[in-house]
């Protein structure tokens, strides 16, 4: 899970994917990073961690990091926030295999859209709701299509 900075969309999309996958016995190494290195170590928004404790999910232990290329090798399935991070980690693939890996989180959702999830870093309560609402969707089409 890729966004900008790993600290909103990313850590929120690693907490929910965690939580669904563990409630249904999958045991998938599940990880966020960010594109840029603004955020290295530090926790996760205190509104995404907000937001995902109302849906009893606890995402405060989770530490940001930048996206490497061994992350290629470390992961069947990199899924990108927007397209700027998409360009980002395409940017860094090294072969076919390592593209092959990367997808737009919001493709399972929205096939063939190229919808971004919107950084709700700037917004409202409201944007966070929405991300929430976004990747929770999105990762019932991931685990069901990856089961």
């Amino acid at each position: 899970m890729v966004c900008l900075g790993n600290i909103c969309r990313s850590p929120m999309a690693e907490g929910i994917m965690r939580h669904k996958a563990n409630a249904v016995g999958k045991s998938w190494q599940i990880d966020s990073a960010g594109t840029s290195n603004f955020h290295v170590d530090e926790a996760p928004d205190r509104r995404s961690v907000k937001k995902m404790k109302e849906y009893n999910i606890d995402i405060s232990s989770l530490r940001g990091r930048q996206f490497s290329v061994s992350d290629f090798e470390a992961f069947d399935l990199i899924l990108a926030m927007d397209e700027s991070n998409f360009s980002n980690i395409m940017k860094l693939a090294k072969n076919d295999d390592h593209r092959n890996r990367v997808r737009m989180i919001l493709e399972y959702t929205f096939p063939g859209q190229r919808m971004s999830v919107p950084d709700p870093y700037y917004g409202g309560e409201s944007g966070f709701e929405n991300v929430y609402r976004l990747l929770d969707s999105a990762c019932d089409k991931i685990l069901e299509e990856h089961s």
